[in-house]
């Protein structure tokens, strides 16, 4: 259809236009003659003429017009009258995406300043503000995951729960990636439209489910995007203890951990749901490539066309009929003083 011509969306509210006014036509008719037959039957035929010099049949058959009128102006907004042409808003709006952020005890090591998990944080943030076009939804995890912000419009809600999130945020210790994605796949609607995930994490999965589980997703038409924090030599890291001091994080055995970015456990990941790793970079490079890479599978998919709609214009015959709605209500039905006097 040629969306730029005149047509109707719903012509099938068309007869509302045509038969209303007919209607009321005629119960304009049988309502005139009733009257009529009603003052006959109270008045003699010169004391009529008298009792309705006042009235204007003039006034009256305008009324009467600006009714039929209104009601033709309803039936015309309803089958919505469209001209012009508008793309599909939703395509407009971007992919939804929903961001997993490691949260863990090794995401405080500070081989990327001041932290990885606020370079993380500082990351996402910028890219939310300046690129992101569709909805954006939060998981937050280590040991267990949580989902902190649903999917959403609302960038505002999103950031305010991004700034919240520290290491204290999951009070379960550990690092199970699995869990996240899982969590984030509960998260998302279920519908035919491909789920997207970008995992932020410095990749030391403990419980060793991510690739399982991304596999898993992957049937399910979930596409993960890994973004590596952090350097391969790694960092101490460090925390605040009761005391307000900082100290470094041991094992059991009473040795300093050190946290490494493992980059072979998130390009597993990303190729078991066919997505892609980028590490995040100084000034979060990783996920403008991310960025890139989703476009990329829009294109592939073939999803880039924009449908085209129809643009409603309603509200020109609406407008119509409140004007003539309020026109016939202040016309009276009376002649002026002086052409009843002159009568």
């Amino acid at each position: 259809m040629n969306f730029a011509h005149p047509h109707f969306a719903e012509p099938r509210w068309l007869w509302l236009a045509v038969l209303a006014p007919l209607s009321l036509l005629v119960l304009q008719r049988y309502s005139a003659q009733a009257r009529g037959k009603q003052l006959a039957q109270l008045a003699s035929p010169q004391f009529l003429d008298r009792l309705i010099r006042s009235h204007s049949p003039t006034r009256s058959a305008i009324k009467q017009v600006m009714l039929v009128l209104a009601v033709a102006g309803i039936g015309l907004a309803m089958a919505r009258p469209q001209w012009g042409e508008q793309t599909d808003i939703g395509h407009a709006l971007g992919q939804d995406i929903l961001y997993l952020l490691d949260c863990s005890r090794s995401m405080l090591a500070s081989d990327v300043a001041p932290s990885r998990l606020q370079r993380a944080k500082l990351a996402i943030l910028d890219f939310v503000q300046h690129h992101s076009h569709g909805r954006v939804g939060l998981v937050a995890f280590a040991g267990e995951a949580f989902l902190q912000c649903p999917l959403t419009y609302d960038y505002g809600a999103f950031q305010d729960a991004l700034q919240i999130i520290d290491d204290k945020t999951i009070p379960v210790l550990g690092t199970d990636v699995g869990r996240a994605l899982d969590e984030g796949f509960h998260s998302m609607e279920k519908s035919d439209r491909k789920k997207l995930m970008v995992l932020i994490t410095d990749g030391e999965d403990l419980e060793k489910s991510g690739v399982r589980m991304a596999a898993d997703l992957a049937k399910q038409g979930v596409v993960v995007f890994t973004v590596g924090v952090g350097t391969p030599a790694g960092a101490e890291i460090q925390m605040i203890n009761e005391q307000g001091k900082a100290e470094l994080v041991r094992d059991s055995k009473g040795e300093v951990v050190r946290s490494r970015l493992d980059e072979a456990t998130l390009r597993s990941i990303a190729q078991a749901s066919h997505g892609a790793y980028y590490p995040l970079g100084p000034l979060g490079e990783g996920l403008v490539r991310v960025r890139v890479a989703i476009e990329g599978l829009d294109t592939a998919a073939g999803s880039t066309p924009t449908r085209k709609f129809g643009v409603d214009r309603f509200h020109f015959p609406v407008a119509a009929a409140l004007v003539l709605l309020v026109a016939e209500s202040l016309i009276g039905t009376r002649r002026r003083a002086e052409s009843v006097y002159s009568a």
